[in-house]
């Protein structure tokens, strides 16, 4: 079941442009992967599609699309497999990277952020797991499918209730195909960082807040000051896989937490509570909607 030798191995990967996604997709080219990449941003994945070549890494195809379009996915899934050839076309490993975020409270998001968060980080996954994963069960070659998920996915984070509702949905879905597809011999992992010094953390949404109020610039710079690099998680990324792991964590801090709320539940409950009121102290300058 496990994948231990990337080198040769198909593998698919959205977000590619930046962050996580384009420093996964580097080390793949690298280690002699052949490569098929994805991402909204065009400029973005030319980049990363230069660079993975130059690196001497088979860019087989790439494209600009969104995940969250299934008609977009499907006609890649398509393309892809008619490129790939053969009785039972398929790809080795699946990494459903590409993601949005934006934070608030119950009062200042509005649909438009739910309706993304949702659509972009739970529909999109779920699209390419339609797509991709069944050739991959028919092929009978096993392989792997990686889900990025994040800490708010596994605990409850302030203001983070539209993220957690498409991240926790991608924890189920994870959970669910880690035993459904084991006996095909395709692992499954989730991969929960913490914070990650992409440009999504400086630019994430904060509804109904300021982002130029020095006092929230201090406290994003202070979350993006523990933030890991998307190479740490791309090394991670990699390790899980070989070693067929199910939750991949991108740093300690983030495994203590989860296991504090499944071991300590009414501490757990406690400390999210006051979590909950620095939090919101600490982003009150708001702006008028």
């Amino acid at each position: 079941m496990t994948v231990k030798d990337f080198a040769g191995k198909r593998c698919l990967l959205t977000g590619a442009a930046s962050g996580i996604g384009r420093a996964t997709a580097l080390v793949l080219a690298a280690e002699g992967a052949e490569l098929f990449l994805t991402d909204r941003n065009g400029e973005g994945l030319a980049e990363t599609v230069a660079d993975c070549r130059a690196l001497g890494a088979e860019v087989t195809a790439h494209r600009v699309l969104d995940v969250s379009d299934h008609d977009q996915v499907a006609a890649f899934a398509a393309d892809i497999h008619e490129a790939i050839g053969g009785a039972a076309p398929a790809v080795d490993v699946v990494m459903n990277i590409a993601g949005v975020s934006a934070w608030g409270t119950v009062s200042t998001l509005d649909h438009r952020h739910w309706e993304s968060m949702v659509n972009i980080n739970l529909m999109g996954p779920i699209h390419v797991i339609e797509n991709f994963v069944p050739p991959m069960v028919k092929a009978g070659r096993g392989g792997h499918l990686v889900n990025v998920s994040s800490a708010a996915g596994l605990v409850a984070l302030p203001w983070h209730a539209a993220y957690s509702a498409s991240k926790y949905g991608l924890q189920g879905v994870s959970e669910v195909l880690r035993f459904d597809l084991a006996r095909h011999k395709i692992g499954v992992s989730l991969v929960v960082p913490g914070a990650v010094k992409t440009p999504l953390v400086q630019t994430v949404e904060i509804a109904g807040v300021d982002r130029d109020h020095p006092q929230v610039r201090k406290w994003v710079d202070r979350f993006g000051g523990h933030a890991v690099t998307p190479e740490h998680v791309a090394d991670r990324i990699l390790v899980g896989v070989r070693r067929n792991r199910y939750l991949v964590y991108t740093s300690p801090d983030i495994r203590a937490l989860y296991l504090f709320k499944r071991l300590a539940w009414w501490p757990y409950s406690v400390a999210m509570r006051q979590v909950n009121v620095i939090f919101t102290r600490a982003l009150r300058p708001t702006k008028t909607r």
